[in-house]
């Protein structure tokens, strides 16, 4: 029986398919791995923050929840870093040009509302409208870098079809050069070309479950908004209506 001879762990590794890969291979191996790594910063990086911005968001509503007028907050002097504390900023900025007052004025009413200025349904509608322009304003922020992962999540497996297709081609090639079937002669190329493949695949599997759970926390967010906006509006009339 002969001896079965092990290969080395040096040789059996994807630096063998790499090392063995003609240019276009290698290319396409490296755009691969830069994709990956950006594509790595890209979900590290907006998962820290929207779980932040989910965090202080919901912080923020129990805050307004428990405030008795809408402008209280605001009144007295509480500065909130959160995306529904920059909606209630915005809307009640607005509300205090209808007052006719500025913020350094404001807190000679301490923590009561305004019931001697009723606001006409035009006002609302405004303060309404601000709400909404500051929601969409806040998305495209949500949003920023998404379409990166997106896209890496098509091109990666298109790239590493691509760099398969041209590695078993150039195999074939080699093997129409020596004239007969050599294992020796197609191993590189069908090495590198299923390398590309991996590497298509470990760009694509990450990015698509990044963009899903990262979607999901920019859907809560946008669902916090838009409660908010709503809230906001129904306790300035019930309090309009007192």
């Amino acid at each position: 029986m002969e001896p079965i001879l092990l290969l080395g762990t040096a040789s059996v590794s994807p630096f063998y398919a790499f090392s063995h890969s003609d240019t276009v291979g290698k290319i396409i191996v490296i755009a691969l791995f830069i994709v990956s790594i950006y594509s790595w910063t890209v979900m590290i990086d907006k998962f820290i923050n929207l779980s932040k911005m989910l965090k202080q968001s919901r912080a923020f509503k129990a805050i307004f929840r428990d405030a008795k007028y809408p402008l209280m907050i605001f009144i007295e002097g509480r500065k909130e870093k959160s995306m529904l504390g920059e909606l209630y900023m915005k809307a009640s900025i607005e509300l205090l040009d209808f007052y006719k007052l500025d913020e350094l004025h404001a807190n000679q009413y301490g923590s009561r509302a305004f019931p001697s200025k009723k606001l006409s349904f035009g006002q609302l509608e405004t303060v309404r409208t601000v709400l909404d322009q500051t929601v969409s304003d806040n998305i495209i922020e949500l949003e920023d870098k998404m379409g990166f992962l997106a896209t890496a999540i098509s091109i990666g497996p298109l790239m590493g079809l691509f760099g398969t297709v041209w590695g078993i081609m150039m195999a074939f090639i080699s093997m129409a050069v020596i004239g007969k079937a050599d294992i020796p002669a197609m191993a590189p190329g069908v090495s590198s070309a299923l390398l590309t493949t991996v590497l298509g695949l470990t760009v694509a599997i990450p990015s698509l479950i990044g963009y899903n759970v990262l979607a999901s926390y920019i859907k809560k967010l946008i669902a916090h908004m838009d409660n908010f906006s709503d809230e906001y509006i129904t306790k300035l009339k019930l309090e309009q209506n007192d």
